[in-house]
Formats: structure tokens, C-alpha cells, sequence
């Protein structure tokens, strides 16, 4: 070998120990790089999953944007699942999906913001619902109030309303129209009274019921459709009178037609009844 052969075999071997130099660096840095971005996937492998965990977390508050979240959530699912097979070589379409979460990261911020104000939204509205049920109460309270007092007042003018009988007084007759007092001579009972002044009461017609009790608890009476209403019910009469009240002090009386045989002798409970209101009461007594 020639010294140029020598040379420039020389030279030949220094340019391939620096080419082979330079791959062998190469390929370094090419596997270097792949680790790098290896990390970079597998971190935002997980930034995709937490994402996708946060818009299900999402769903939980608000139901009316729980179709857009579904889509969304979807979407990050779908891009979850293609980075999983992309390989770690291909960095361009890793770079993209990190632009994609960011995106998509954007996106949830202003569902939140969303969420926020409806919350907001609601917590106002149930205060408000609350103060107007409250305001409800409070008047409803104030109706009953002012009705138990109309019912109150009503009920006291009613009772300042009601006619009183006093005086009462019960006679036996017989058929001469004088004084009985055994029972097989009295063909008549009549009960005298005096109804009392009320510039309250209702003046006009008004009946009279008389109810008369013998000792033995048996009511004096003629038919058993002779009935009044008294409270919640209809209850017999012994005799009835119509008379005219003008709201003066007056007085009146009622006559019992007597049955044969119908009295016995003791003491007999005179009781008076008018507009549904027992008027006065009182006793006779007579002998055998």
C-alpha cells in the first residue's frame, strides 16, 4: 500500500468512527426523546381521566345540562381511549390532544360557572319560596284569628239575642176554666210568663214551644210529628204558640189540652223554647 492508500484509508476510517459516532448519538437522543414523551402520555393518560371524573361529578348537581355534560363527557372518554393506542413516536398527535384537553378543560370551566349561577339561581328562589310560605302562615294565622273572632261575636250576639222567659208559672183548669189542682179534674195546664226586654232580640212573629215532663220522665204530647229543632236536633213539643215580640218586656202564655188519664200526681218540669233556644224553665206539682 501506497502512502496516499494509506492516507486515505486513514481518512476513511476517522470519517466513519465520526459517522458512526453521530448515529450512535442519534439514537440516543431518538430513545431519549421516546421516554420523554412516554411520560408526557402516561400524565396525560391521567389528565384525561381525571377530567373525565370531574364531568361526572358534574352530573350530580345539575339535571337540566346533564345532556351537554353526557356529550362532553363522552368526547374525553373517546379521546381517553385513543390515546391509550397511540404511540408514544407519533408526538404531533399528542401534542394535539393536549390542546384537546385544554379544550375541553375550558369547556368544563364554563359548565361550572353555569352550575354556579344556577345554584345561586335556587338558593334565592327557595329563600324566596321560603318568605313566601312564611308570609302564607302569617296570613292564614290571621285569617283564622280574625274568624275565630267573628265566631266569637257571633256567637256572644247570639246569645245577647236570645229571649228570656221569666215568671214562670203552671196552673191546672178544668172544664170551667177555674182552678184544678188533683189530676183527675184538670182538662187544661196553662203556663204563664213574662218574655223580657232585648233591644237585641229579632222582633216579629215568633212560636213559643212548651214542653212539660211528667214525674215519671214521659213528655205531654199529642201526635209525635209535633217537633222543633233544637241544637243538632228534632225533638217533641207538648203545645206551641205563635206571639208577637216587639222587644218590650210582654207577657204571654201556652195552653196543653189534657187527655183523659194522661196526668198523675208529683212534680212536673215546665221547660219554654224559642228560635232553637230554651227560654226558661220551671215546676208544677199537683196532687192525685
Amino acid at each position: 500500500m501506497t502512502k496516499t492508500q494509506k492516507i486515505i484509508a486513514g481518512i476513511a476510517g476517522v470519517v466513519i468512527a465520526i459517522f458512526g459516532g453521530l448515529l450512535i448519538k442519534s439514537h440516543l437522543d431518538m430513545q431519549e426523546m421516546v421516554e420523554v414523551i412516554s411520560e408526557e402520555k402516561e400524565t396525560l393518560l391521567v389528565e384525561y381521566q381525571d377530567l373525565y371524573l370531574d364531568y361526572d361529578s358534574l352530573r350530580r348537581y345539575d339535571t337540566d345540562l346533564n345532556e351537554k355534560l353526557d356529550q362532553e363527557r363522552e368526547r374525553v372518554a373517546q379521546l381517553t381511549e385513543e390515546l391509550k393506542t397511540v404511540k408514544a413516536t407519533n408526538a404531533r398527535r399528542i401534542k394535539e390532544l393536549q390542546g384537546e384537553l385544554t379544550t375541553m378543560r375550558t369547556v368544563m370551566v364554563s359548565f361550572v360557572k353555569q352550575i354556579d349561577s344556577l345554584n345561586q339561581t335556587n338558593i334565592r328562589l327557595t329563600a324566596e319560596n321560603d318568605e313566601m310560605k312564611s308570609e302564607v302562615r302569617r296570613v292564614k294565622q290571621s285569617y283564622n284569628a280574625l274568624q275565630n273572632e267573628n265566631k266569637t261575636l257571633s256567637e256572644q250576639v247570639e246569645i245577647a239575642s236570645r229571649l228570656e222567659a221569666t215568671g214562670i208559672k203552671a196552673e191546672g183548669l178544668n172544664h170551667n176554666e177555674r182552678k184544678a189542682t188533683s189530676a183527675s179534674k184538670i182538662s187544661k195546664v196553662k203556663v204563664d210568663f213574662t218574655i223580657e226586654k232585648n233591644a237585641t232580640a229579632q222582633v216579629g212573629m215568633r212560636k213559643v214551644y212548651l214542653r212539660i215532663t211528667r214525674p215519671d220522665g214521659e213528655l205531654l204530647m199529642h201526635s209525635k210529628s209535633d217537633v222543633f229543632k233544637y241544637e243538632d236536633s228534632m225533638i217533641n213539643y207538648s203545645a206551641a204558640r205563635d206571639v208577637e215580640y216587639g222587644g218590650e218586656a210582654m207577657q204571654s202564655y201556652v195552653v196543653y189540652k189534657v187527655d183523659t188519664g194522661e196526668l198523675m200526681a208529683g212534680t212536673y218540669d215546665i221547660e219554654l223554647f224559642c228560635g232553637g233556644d230554651i227560654i226558661g224553665k220551671g215546676s208544677w206539682t199537683i196532687k192525685g
